[in-house]
């Protein structure tokens, strides 16, 4: 498969979706919890748009994610930026990879958190959060150190399709 010179245009949309919908899963979380730990105590839940807008975002971000590897797989992805040393290269890579994964494991493990009354899932739920936010830090800075210090017009690639 040749490498593409730039993400399509299906690929940036389902980024900054997914980027988002991050947003309010983060502020709608306290609702959730409270009526999973009320649920455990075998307390009766009332019906919540909170709740449900969690438990929806949820599924949007696992099925967009899904099909963000599905294009990914299909068209691949543009390369790194020539210069950039190996070691950044590397350290993209894995921040990509571990951004994908849980991505993918949040949504699940909530999935079985709640419709499956699994509370191995709810406390992974629970622990991904911090590693979550601290990924998607690092690929902001990295974005800002690759468009301010390096200056290479790496960022350009997420927001023109090429």
């Amino acid at each position: 498969m040749p490498t593409p010179k730039g993400y399509s245009l299906g690929q940036i949309r389902l980024h900054w979706i997914v980027a988002l919908l991050l947003v309010p899963q983060f502020i709608l979380h306290d609702t959730i919890k409270a009526d999973f730990i009320a649920i455990g105590k075998g307390e009766a839940i009332s019906f919540s748009p909170l709740l449900a807008a969690h438990i929806f975002g949820g599924i949007a971000l696992l099925l967009l994610m899904i099909w963000r590897l599905a294009l990914r797989a299909r068209r691949g992805a543009p390369r790194p930026p020539a210069d950039e040393p190996a070691a950044l290269q590397a350290v993209a890579k894995a921040v990509h990879v571990a951004l994908y994964a849980i991505l993918l494991l949040l949504p699940l493990s909530g999935l079985f958190a709640w419709f499956g009354h699994v509370n191995a899932a709810a406390q992974f739920h629970e622990l991904m959060k911090l590693p979550l936010l601290a990924l998607v830090g690092l690929h902001v800075l990295g974005a800002l150190y690759h468009q301010f210090v390096l200056k290479n017009g790496l960022i350009e690639r997420m927001k023109r399709a090429g």
